[in-house]
């Protein structure tokens, strides 16, 4: 895709490029063989958030024109595509269990901070109407599970031994 930022909120219409409302999508020769890809692009990410196959023209050599209506299904596949990977993030980042102390649950979770210089995790637990009980900070590489977790509860929420 063009590195040229001249224009970019501009839409374009063409055949094998087509920008709008934030997303763009570009028609390129498959490497691999002798047909056609389609690559979507979200405005200001250089990665393309989907690439796939592109259907022939009716000469058999060229790709199909870009229109409105594959335009828009390629948007709405692309954000999908982003959506779930969003949540797959999500769920790595952020775990949740139930433990139970002296007849009472509690909520604990581990909510991981990916930061570059050094990430880091907050364990926090709840009571069942929500409130917080406790907030400790421990390293990304927290052993997360139920037998931490109830530890942890048990221990009164004292900082888990050996962590930051």
């Amino acid at each position: 895709m063009s590195t040229d930022n001249t224009a970019l909120d501009e839409p374009v219409h063409e055949a094998r490029l087509w920008r709008d409302n934030g997303w763009t999508a570009q028609v390129i020769k498959n490497e691999d063989d002798e047909g056609w890809a389609v690559a979507m692009f979200k405005a200001g990410v250089s990665e393309p958030a989907l690439v796939g196959p592109w259907t022939m023209g009716r000469d058999k050599k060229n790709p199909k024109p870009l229109d409105v209506a594959a335009f828009n299904t390629l948007v709405k596949t692309a954000s999908e595509v982003i959506r779930r990977h969003e949540q797959q993030l999500h769920a790595q980042l952020n775990k949740t269990l139930h433990v139970a102390h002296d007849g009472v649950w509690t909520k604990v979770t581990l909510e991981i901070v990916p930061a570059e210089d050094e990430p880091y995790g907050w364990l926090r637990a709840h009571d069942a109407s929500g409130a917080a009980l406790a907030q400790v900070k421990v390293p990304a590489s927290f052993r997360f599970n139920q037998t931490t977790a109830q530890a942890w509860v048990d221990a009164g929420f004292e900082r888990p031994a050996g962590r930051d």
